[in-house]
């Protein structure tokens, strides 16, 4: 009866960690279910095969499956398949075998130039704690080599599921095809915790922990204040922003929206705010047949392809031009959103 308590504690954390599974699955996709697969690494890596029954794995996926399902099923049935194939098939396959909107290697030679690629850029995603990290790595590799993990089975542990986490992460993104810098921050909360785990105690045995924890929260409230200014400030200079700021009194919960030749998940976060219809992405061919379809819409092209998509459009038809910085591939774009009410 003594340990029934803790015990109930530790199983309580654990259908919360199912739980979380699935709602990360609901909010992201697939690459929520990593802490998974980094727990079935560590099975298999200290053939501890009584751990799976006691962290009730079984239950557990059946219980994250089922919170899946009921909100996936009505989601394939609502978007006639379109989840799967778009969420699923275009992007996490196809962006995993294949560059998608020029982020990654154009052939193979460049794609084996870019697997260190998170190696080098997490200096910079993950600063200012990134100028740690060659001391935590002599640090993890001196406490291996000499024996001298942390005392206890359950610390040992913590280290090891960290590391692998973190190894998961950062492998299987520089095996994906398509790279972008904030793919893996993923690993970020386990290598902050492994990075605090053994500065903090190197920190205390040489007093430095109220300077540890000044360090700590000076950094947090920096980049809280950057991610509430900087964005709002720097929004304007996106194309995508200034469209949806000039088309927004025109917006209908009913249009049918789509773009040409412009693929950047900024359209989706800006007019999926009023627009209830899906992104679809045309090429030239059938960007005119789409427009000429019944029903409110519009569609967001190169501005250099208005006159000639569109010679000779409906006068009641309104064009919002926007000029921008498109940050992902590092250039200029012209574009022009030409609207159809009705």
């Amino acid at each position: 009866n003594a340990q029934s308590p803790t015990f109930n504690i530790q199983r309580s954390w654990w259908w919360i960690f199912y739980l979380a599974l699935a709602f990360g699955f609901l909010a992201k996709g697939p690459i929520a279910w990593l802490p998974l697969l980094t727990l079935g690494v560590i099975i298999i890596l200290e053939r501890d095969w009584q751990l799976a029954g006691h962290l009730q794995v079984l239950r557990g996926i059946l219980l994250m499956l089922a919170i899946t399902a009921s909100w996936g099923i009505p989601a394939l049935i609502q978007t006639h398949g379109q989840f799967l194939a778009i969420g699923i098939g275009r992007h996490v396959i196809s962006r995993s075998l294949a560059t998608m909107e020029g982020h990654g290697a154009s052939s193979f030679a460049m794609y084996l130039l870019l697997l260190p690629f998170y190696f080098v850029t997490i200096f910079v995603s993950f600063f200012p704690w990134s100028i740690k990290l060659p001391w935590l790595i002599r640090q993890l590799w001196t406490h291996r080599k000499a024996g001298l993990a942390d005392p206890g089975y359950s610390g040992s542990r913590l280290d090891k599921y960290l590391v692998v986490g973190i190894a998961t992460v950062f492998v299987i993104f520089t095996l994906v095809a398509t790279k972008l810098p904030h793919y893996t921050l993923p690993a970020f909360p386990l290598l902050a915790l492994l990075l605090a785990r053994y500065w903090q105690g190197v920190s205390a045995s040489r007093n430095h922990g109220p300077s540890f924890r000044a360090v700590a929260t000076a950094s947090a409230c920096l980049w809280v204040a950057i991610a509430l200014t900087v964005p709002p400030l720097i929004a304007r200079f996106f194309p995508a922003y200034e469209l949806f700021q000039q088309s927004r009194a025109h917006l209908q919960p009913n249009m049918q929206f789509a773009s040409v030749e412009f693929e950047e998940p900024s359209i989706v976060w800006y007019f999926r705010s009023r627009v209830q219809g899906f992104l679809k992405r045309l090429n030239r061919k059938n960007v005119i047949d789409f427009m000429s379809a019944p029903g409110p819409r519009f569609v967001i092209v190169p501005t250099s392809l208005v006159q000639t998509l569109f010679p000779n459009h409906p006068q009641t038809w309104t064009s919002f031009p926007a000029r921008g910085f498109n940050i992902a591939k590092g250039k200029q774009v012209d574009l022009t959103l030409v609207l159809k009410q009705e």
